[in-house]
């Protein structure tokens, strides 16, 4: 789904937004961790399985557009959906 690309593109300008703001010494281990996060969402990996994901989730009907990045997290993690 085309959506969720655009998820994940407007997420990537939220966190590069938010990291400009963290400048504190004490913010910089933050930083870096939102920066690892971030080069996970840009791989080509994290790509795929987000569009294999959501197709296999929206032919089985089991999430809705709104849910999906919730749903992509959970699953990724092995976290309980409740």
């Amino acid at each position: 789904c085309a959506c969720s690309f655009l998820d994940t593109d407007r997420a990537l300008v939220l966190l590069e937004e938010y990291c400009k703001k963290l400048r504190k010494p004490e913010e910089q281990q933050l930083k870096k961790a939102i920066r690892k996060v971030m080069g996970i969402f840009k791989s080509s990996l994290f790509q795929a399985l987000l569009g294999s994901f959501t197709k296999k989730a929206t032919k089985q009907g089991t999430i809705s557009h709104s849910s999906l990045p919730a749903a992509v997290v959970f699953d990724v993690l092995g976290c309980p959906k409740d």
